[in-house]
């Protein structure tokens, strides 16, 4: 079934039905940022209200941000520079362009660039979260090495014969992470739970890691373009040590050896999880810039 998309201003929510649509769009524009996938629209669809629109026959996401501040991304059709100037011009927000996109539309006109580091992608080489090389990941091995000589374990692709327990371990993570009620991590695990009931359909894969307990650790995602998977998501239980720098590597060896990159999407500005994915030593970042009219 194919959704009719209604003509600015008018918009309507993003919808499972618009999957082949938004892949059909996404393909030859080679997206870096992890937001243009149709799983991440899809599962946060709610916390930022993804709607779709036709300006002037450009395919347009519109969204909201977690400070409730509403937004456009970068056009995914059409004159997209023309669009996304007159989108400005009107008075909206342009998110999530990144660095071509400013440098092929925007550069020389008279708009406010505004650099977004907390919503950086970090960018990693495939291979060497895969094989975790030199003195850089000695501590990401020996932490591996303290799992994998204490508990029996096993690695799977992820399939339907692991969702209820998945679903039984995502339920204990967020009862150890009850303290933590960001925006963030409460949509995050909402998420999380839809996408491991709705992972075919979706066409996210992944990894399990399975102890005595069931499921222990899991990695989800999809591939982001020609050279990069992202990761959509990524738990392990925090009374294992060892076993989320085991799922991070399993994820890594699950990808295509074709594949380049390893996008694990933005920090938030939250100073523990930048802590975190810098000591994986990221081989470059995705920018992403707000852009608005200057006033």
């Amino acid at each position: 079934m194919i959704l009719t998309i209604p003509a600015y201003p008018a918009t309507r929510p993003v919808e499972m039905a618009d999957k082949t649509l938004l892949k059909e769009h996404f393909r030859p524009l080679q997206p870096a940022v992890s937001e243009l996938t149709f799983a991440n629209l899809y599962l946060f669809r709610h916390v930022h209200q993804y709607a779709l629109s036709l300006f002037n026959g450009s395919l347009t996401i519109f969204g909201t941000g977690y400070d409730g501040m509403p937004y456009f991304m970068p056009p995914l059709s059409g004159n997209r520079g023309e669009t996304t100037c007159t989108l400005l011009d009107l008075g909206n927000t342009l998110y999530g362009a990144d660095e071509q996109f400013v440098a092929e539309y925007l550069t020389g006109r008279n708009y406010e660039v505004i650099s977004d580091r907390d919503n950086d992608d970090y960018l990693y080489l495939r291979s060497e979260l895969a094989e975790l090389p030199g003195k850089r990941f000695h501590k990401k091995k020996n932490r591996i090495n303290y799992f994998t000589s204490r508990y029996k374990h096993s690695v799977e692709t992820f399939s339907g014969k692991h969702l209820e327990s998945a679903l039984q371990f995502l339920d204990q993570y967020q009862e150890v992470h009850g303290d933590d009620r960001s925006p963030s991590q409460v949509t995050d695990t909402a998420a999380t739970r839809e996408g491991l009931l709705l992972a075919d359909e979706l066409g996210l894969s992944g990894v399990v890691i399975l102890t005595e307990k069931g499921v222990s650790a899991f990695a989800l995602g999809e591939q982001l373009n020609d050279f990069t998977a992202v990761c959509l998501f990524e738990k392990g239980d925090p009374y294992l040590e060892g076993v989320a720098q085991l799922v991070n590597r399993e994820y890594s060896r699950f990808q295509p050896a074709g594949l380049t990159y390893i996008n694990r999407e933005q920090d938030l500005g939250e100073i523990g999880l930048r802590a975190a994915k810098s000591s994986y030593h990221p081989a470059a970042m995705a920018r992403k810039f707000r852009v608005m009219a200057v006033k």
